[in-house]
Parts: structure tokens; C-alpha cells; sequence
């Protein structure tokens, strides 16, 4: 052996092993790439792009019990057992309930279904029916039969828009097109055959009422002032004596269509094929007519006046804004095709004064056809001429999604955020989208506000409830590889998983590990019929290799009450100071007597959770409200103890830090008396089930744990 040649080698070799090992300690450093990157969050499990994972878990967080955020159990109102607009605002209206429900509805679970049926109940059960009376003067109008209103309450409805020059108002047109749609969404959802037999009537003499406005001789719909949506910006057709008449309103043919949709599907699941013919004539017709309202460029105006004249022609000399919301909701709720669809969007990115602040306005620029002056409330940028509103960004990130535009989607979450960190989910939003309307309160709280978030969950499925089944159309931005919803989506009595793995065209779906064969290269089909029980769905695009998804093992955490301890020495009067009840307690170590008496309530609830759990009712809408009450409760107290700790970031203001914990407190406690009130009267229901969780309600009284 040749000495040289073999002391080369070796030194060849010391050298290449050097290399590789050094490479191994670099690779071993390396971060790992975008692509390879892992979330796991309570809602959402994925790879990829972590941060739109992130967002995605802290939108889902805000629809249960959370310590960070607003949540929507904190829009619990006792007196209807149902949920409010917001603290400053004691009513249910429809537009600004639109966009938040509509999204929210395939992921909700009870008892905030049963909550929103019954808001929802306080438009349906005082429709208008030609005879009934609405609300106290000045608001005490006899609407039509199938009228809808503005808002409502117990005993309280207002069947047109209430601010502004109500006696020039038209009836509810497009708040009841809304209204129809969202219950027949619902329904459709729910399957409920019940339910569906019970509201069926009430959504045809809605859709009977719209087509009262119907213009024969060209299919659009005849619409006075404040009778669209986002009202009262629209004022109808100024007539030449100066007086105000009725025009063709964009808006309400679009979200007629959309209802009709509904409407249609549940008249088919109700087996009225021979109605839902009907309806789909009418249907056609009205997209006929729609027609007539869209631009060369394929955006939908404003309005036309019977004389001719066009609103919502962008760049015109007159009447020259752009109006968004009968775009935004034909892409949302796909009244228009795909091409059209992308025509719309273009043009609304061409107008960057219609996302100032990243949040879509209803108009760009002013409006100069309103009734009132452009001043003050009325103008630009502070209410309904260019105020933003979430209700329309809920619909308008839906938008998003469908068309693919993932980072409007992200800008929008994100720009939401800065507002909900600060407890400060108001609306609508002044100075064009960029501040709140109530700058004097605390903290602000609106239904409104929880929109974005829901439909920033909703567009990733998009979810297309029909008769036959549910069509699921997956909008996952391409940087997250891998997605897994940890959280159910309603379909009927049935709960479905869903995950995807790559990004581009559907090219492979199993269902519960099976191969499932009803798909395309957009969307799944699910047959109500061929869908198990439990459904995990996942979805492969691109080719890429099914992982084999699961659904997670749903085991619902153990409840148990808070202990007594000095995180609750918190609170203190509303004021800010610490009173001499507080001074006392803070002395003895006890909470302050409101605390121990919620937490001693919460002993009863946990007994009567028990009790319904023995006689077969842990499925039950009251097992549900118990649930959430307690969960509120240990909430409140997770919140309290993070902030002790330093690991909740605490408001920078100290009287929206004392007002952002009593809300939590608040909520438990309104959650623990509007269940109290709902057994109660059910002592006298006709349902047995509801009889019976009224008894063990007594019975959890004095009952042992």
C-alpha cells in the first residue's frame, strides 16, 4: 500500500466527514421554512403560512368564552333569552345583524342558535300582518302583511327606518329581504322539518310582500326612501315638484335573488316542488330585470329613477359614487358569475377611497342625492355616507375569499384587531372606518363587529346549504399547506371536520378515511343522506398526498367553579374606587358579596348540570346555557389571575380595564339569570323535555352535588 496515497485519502475523507458533519449543525440551526412552519391553536392545526393560522384561531376564539376578547356571549340578553345589538343599543336590528349572522350560522353551536332564533323571533313574531301596530308615537305605523322591520323587542317593533325624516320613510323592503334570507339560511342549515313547517309561511308572505314592488314591465322593484339596507342613505327619486318617490333599488334585487336562493331550497326540502317552481320563475325574472341596473364595466349602480336617471354611475358629473353594497353582496352570495364577480372587484380596487382604512365604505365619494344636507351626522365618513360598517365587511371578506384575494382577507382581520385588542368593537366606524362612534363610552360592544371575524372563518368553505345536500367550495390561501378545522360545521344533526392538504384544484377527498367520489376541482358535495354522523372530510388539491384526518375527540372540558381567592378583588364600584364592602373583603381574603353570590349561583348550575345529565338532557338546549354561564364564570376568573400574573397586556386606560373585567362578571351573571327566567316559564311549555328540565331546576336547589 502506497503510504501516500493512503494518508490522502484519509485526509480526503477527514475532510468530507468535517463537511457533513458541519452541514448536519447548520441544518440543525436552520429555521424551518414558511412551507414547513406548524401551528397547533385551540380552533385551527396547520402548516404554512403560521400567521393566517393565527388570525384564523383568534376570529373562532371570539365566538365562545374567551380571556383575551370580546366574545359573543357577552351579547346575552335575559329578557328575551336572546342576544342584543349591543349594550348601547337595546333592540335586534336586521341590517346590522346581517353580516355577522349570515356568517356565523354553520359554526354556531347552542345555545347561541337557540339565542339568535329567538332575536330573530322578535322580527317574525310582530311581522307585519295589515293590522298590527308598531312601536309608540312616533314610530306607531301599521306595516303591510310580510313587512320585516328595522328593530325590534318585546313587544316593540319599528317597521321602517327610525332615524332621519321617518315620515317620508318607505317600509322595511330590503331590511325584509335580508330577514328572509337569514331564517331561510337557518333552516336550511338546521333541517329542522318542525321549525321549517312553523316559519315557512311567515318567509312566503316576505318574498310575497317584495314582489308587491314589482315593476312588470321590467322586473326591477320599486323602492322609496330609507327602504334599502344600509338605510336611510337612500332617499328614492326627488321628483321635479321636489318631493320624493320611489325608485329601482339595486340592493333589493340583489338580495332578493340571494333570498330566493334560500327560499327556494327550503320549499324543495319541505317537498313543495310545485312553490318552489314559482319561486323559481320570479327568480329568473329578477335577474332578467338586474340586468338593467348594471354598468358596461358589469358593477351594479345604485338606482334608477323612473324618469331615467342613473345613481352610482362612478365618475359621472352627477350621482358620481360608487356604491358597494349590492356589489359586495352579488359577489358574496354569487348573484353574479365568476367573470362578472372579478369585473366588480376590479373596479372597487381601481377606487382606493373605498378602503381607506382597510375596511370596505358604503360609498365613494359623498353621496348627493340623500335628503339632508351632506353635514354633520350625514356626512362623509361618519354614518351611512361613507361610515363603515361591519356588517358590510363581513360581506365583502366573503367577497374576498370567494375570488381568491387572501391578503384583503388578512388586511381586514388585522385591521379588525386593532380594535378588538382595545375593546373597542364599535359601530359603526366614523372618520371613513378609521375610529369608534362612541369615543365617550369605556369600552364598545356590537353584534356588528363580530362579522369580519365570522366571515373570516366562513370564506374558507364557503358552504352552499341546499335540499339535496351541502356544497363545500375550500378558499385556503396557497401558503397553508395544511389546514385542519378543529371545531364542527352544522349540517343538519350531523357535525363535520374538515381539513385540506396542498393548494390549486380538488384532486382527492376522503370522508372518515373512505373515498369519497362527489367532487370536482372547486367543491365537495355531501348528500344529507350518504354523511355520516361524525364527519371528517379531508380534502387533497394539487395531487398532493391525503395525510389521513380524524376528528378530534370532542370531550367537553370539566366544569367546576372558580375558587374564592383574591383574584377577584379585582373589581370594584363602577366609579373606579374600592368602596368599604371591597376594603373589607380585600382584608379578609373573601371576594366582594356580588362575586360569592354569582359563585355560589354557580354551585346550583353545576348541580343542575348534573341533574340533567341523569335524566338524559345533557343534549339540551338548558344543558347547553348551563354550560356556558359556568364557562363565562371560570373564564372571568382565567382572566383575572392572567392579569395578575403579567400575562394578559392590560388596557392602557384604567376605566376600560375596570369596565372590560365587569363585562366578563357582567356576562356570567346575565347568562345565570336568563336561564333562571327561561326554566321558570317553562314550568307552563308544551314540550315535555322543557317541563322536565324545569323540574330538575327546582330540584337543583337543595339537591346534593
Amino acid at each position: 500500500m502506497n503510504p501516500v496515497k493512503t494518508s490522502k485519502a484519509r485526509l480526503q475523507f477527514g475532510r468530507w466527514l468535517m463537511a457533513v458533519l458541519l452541514f448536519a449543525g447548520l441544518a440543525g440551526a436552520l429555521p424551518t421554512t414558511a412551507e414547513d412552519a406548524a401551528f397547533s391553536g385551540k380552533y385551527f392545526r396547520g402548516r404554512g403560512d403560521t400567521g393566517y393560522l393565527q388570525l384564523l384561531d383568534t376570529a373562532r376564539r371570539m365566538f365562545a368564552p374567551d380571556p383575551e376578547f370580546q366574545n359573543l356571549a357577552m351579547l346575552y340578553m335575559p329578557a328575551w333569552n336572546g342576544l342584543v345589538e349591543g349594550p348601547t343599543w337595546d333592540a335586534w336590528w336586521i341590517q346590522n345583524s346581517y353580516g355577522a349572522t349570515y356568517s356565523a350560522l354553520p359554526f354556531l353551536s347552542e345555545p347561541f342558535v337557540t339565542f339568535l332564533q329567538h332575536s330573530q323571533d322578535l322580527w317574525f313574531d310582530q311581522m307585519g300582518d295589515g293590522r298590527r301596530v308598531g312601536a309608540a308615537p312616533p314610530f306607531d305605523w301599521v306595516a303591510p302583511d310580510g313587512c320585516l322591520c328595522d328593530a325590534a323587542r318585546p313587544g316593540w317593533i319599528v317597521y321602517r327606518q327610525g332615524d332621519g325624516q321617518t315620515k317620508i320613510h318607505d317600509w322595511g323592503m330590503e331590511f325584509t329581504a335580508a330577514g328572509l334570507l337569514l331564517q331561510s339560511e337557518l333552516l336550511l342549515i338546521s333541517r329542522d322539518t318542525s321549525a321549517i313547517a312553523r316559519y315557512l309561511p311567515k318567509l312566503e308572505r316576505c318574498a310575497n310582500f317584495i314582489e308587491t314592488r314589482r315593476d312588470p314591465t321590467n322586473n326591477l322593484f320599486l323602492v322609496g326612501a330609507a327602504g334599502n339596507l344600509l338605510a336611510p342613505s337612500f332617499a328614492g327619486w326627488r321628483k321635479p315638484d321636489g318631493t320624493y318617490g320611489k325608485a329601482y333599488l339595486a340592493g333589493l334585487s340583489v338580495t332578493f335573488i340571494a333570498a330566493l336562493d334560500r327560499l327556494i331550497e327550503l320549499e324543495k326540502l319541505a317537498g313543495h316542488d310545485d312553490q318552489a317552481k314559482r319561486w323559481e320563475q320570479r327568480r329568473k325574472s329578477a335577474r332578467v330585470g338586474l340586468e338593467r341596473l348594471t354598468t358596461e364595466e358589469g358593477y351594479f349602480i345604485n338606482s334608477l329613477d323612473p324618469d331615467g336617471t342613473r345613481h352610482g354611475v362612478f365618475g359621472a358629473p352627477q350621482h358620481g359614487y360608487f356604491e358597494s353594497s349590492p356589489n359586495h353582496d352579488a359577489i358574496a352570495f354569487r348573484v353574479a358569475d365568476d367573470t362578472q364577480a372579478r369585473r366588480i372587484f376590479a373596479r372597487m380596487t381601481s377606487i382606493p377611497g373605498l378602503r381607506p382604512h382597510q375596511f370596505i365604505l358604503p360609498n365613494y365619494p359623498s353621496y348627493d342625492d340623500m335628503y339632508e344636507k351632506p353635514e354633520g351626522l350625514w356626512g362623509f365618513g361618519t354614518w351611512v355616507n361613507g361610515g363603515h360598517w361591519s356588517t358590510c365587511e363581513a360581506r365583502m371578506v366573503l367577497g374576498y375569499y370567494r375570488l381568491g384575494q387572501f391578503e384583503d382577507a388578512r388586511r381586514s382581520m388585522e385591521q379588525l384587531l386593532t380594535f378588538a385588542k382595545r375593546f373597542r368593537m364599535d359601530n359603526p366606524l366614523v372618520k371613513s372606518g378609521s375610529d369608534v362612534y362612541q369615543p365617550g363610552q369605556p369600552i364598545n360592544l356590537t353584534y356588528d363587529a363580530f362579522g369580519p371575524p365570522a366571515a373570516f372563518v366562513r370564506g374558507l368553505f364557503e358552504y352552499q346549504y341546499r335540499a339535496k345536500g351541502l356544497t363545500v367550495l375550500p378558499h385556503v390561501p396557497p401558503g397553508i399547506t395544511r389546514l385542519e378545522q378543529l371545531f364542527p360545521i352544522r349540517f343538519g344533526t350531523k357535525q363535520l371536520f374538515l381539513a385540506t392538504v396542498g393548494s390549486g384544484p380538488i384532486t382527492a377527498v376522503t370522508v372518515n378515511g373512505a373515498r369519497w367520489r362527489q367532487f370536482d376541482k372547486q367543491s365537495v358535495f355531501l348528500p344529507y343522506q350518504k354523511v355520516p354522523t361524525n364527519a371528517a372530510i379531508e380534502i387533497a388539491r394539487g395531487g398532493a398526498k391525503l395525510q389521513g384526518f380524524q376528528a378530534p375527540v370532542s370531550e367537553a372540558p370539566r366544569l367546576q367553579i372558580p375558587p374564592a381567592d383574591t383574584a377577584w378583588l379585582r373589581f370594584r364600584t363602577k366609579d373606579g374606587s374600592t368602596n368599604e364592602t371591597a376594603i373589607k373583603a380585600e382584608s379578609s381574603g373573601a371576594p366582594a358579596p356580588a362575586v360569592a353570590s354569582l359563585l355560589a349561583g354557580g354551585e346550583r348550575l353545576l348541580r343542575f348540570q348534573q341533574l340533567l345529565a341523569k335524566n338524559g338532557l345533557s343534549d339540551s338546549t338548558e344543558s347547553a346555557h348551563t354550560r356556558l354561564a359556568l364557562e363565562c364564570l371560570t373564564v372571568t376568573h382565567q382572566r383575572l389571575t392572567m392579569l395578575d400574573q403579567g400575562q394578559l397586556k392590560p388596557l392602557t386606560n384604567s376605566a376600560s380595564q375596570s369596565a372590560a373585567d365587569q363585562l366578563y362578571l357582567d356576562t356570567a351573571r346575565k347568562l345565570a339569570e336568563g336561564l333562571e327566567q327561561a326554566l321558570v316559564a317553562a314550568e307552563k311549555s308544551p314540550d315535555q323535555r322543557q317541563r322536565l328540565a324545569a323540574q330538575l331546576w327546582r330540584q337543583s336547589a337543595t339537591a346534593s352535588p
